[in-house]
């Protein structure tokens, strides 16, 4: 019995995202990995730095009869740019443009018709929030925290 729709929304994002050709030399990270500084543009889903959630999600009957629940919820992600360089201005362009491909992925198109459903996934999935973090250690590094909120039938 299924009893969420965050797995297979989350398993459908990370493939939407894989198979974008804008995002082919980038790292698409399924939840958090280790800091491998040669991988110098990161996507996580399900994660983002200082959080202990990699979705938060809330249920509730969508109607008498108690026959079908709503199910909200909403996927951490991370979108990282980091240089050995101090150019803090390219870094934060480029996080924006990875968040901007995330958002992009998320839309319908004439190719991509279901993608705003996670292909199925859910109801409707959309990029809602960001927070963006600065640092210059060992080089410039501008990572944008983001959420995809979605919304499912269960």
């Amino acid at each position: 019995m299924q009893t969420s729709r965050v797995p297979a929304a989350v398993d459908a994002l990370l493939a939407i995202l894989r198979a974008r050709p804008a995002l082919a030399e980038v790292a698409i990270v399924d939840g958090p990995t280790a800091v491998n500084l040669t991988q110098r543009r990161r996507i996580h889903i399900g994660w983002s730095p200082g959080s202990d959630q990699a979705v938060e999600l809330e249920q509730s009957f969508n109607a008498a009869g108690a026959r079908t629940r709503d199910e909200a919820f909403v996927i951490s992600g991370y979108a990282e740019s980091r240089g050995g360089d101090k150019d803090m201005a390219f870094r934060r362009a480029d996080a924006f443009d990875l968040v901007g491909e995330v958002e992009q992925a998320l839309r319908a198109t004439d190719a991509a018709p279901e993608a705003p459903t996670l292909n199925g996934a859910v109801l409707w999935a959309h990029l809602t929030t960001g927070n963006v973090q600065q640092s210059a250690s060992e080089g410039a590094s501008v990572g944008v925290e983001f959420a995809v909120s979605c919304r499912a039938r269960i």
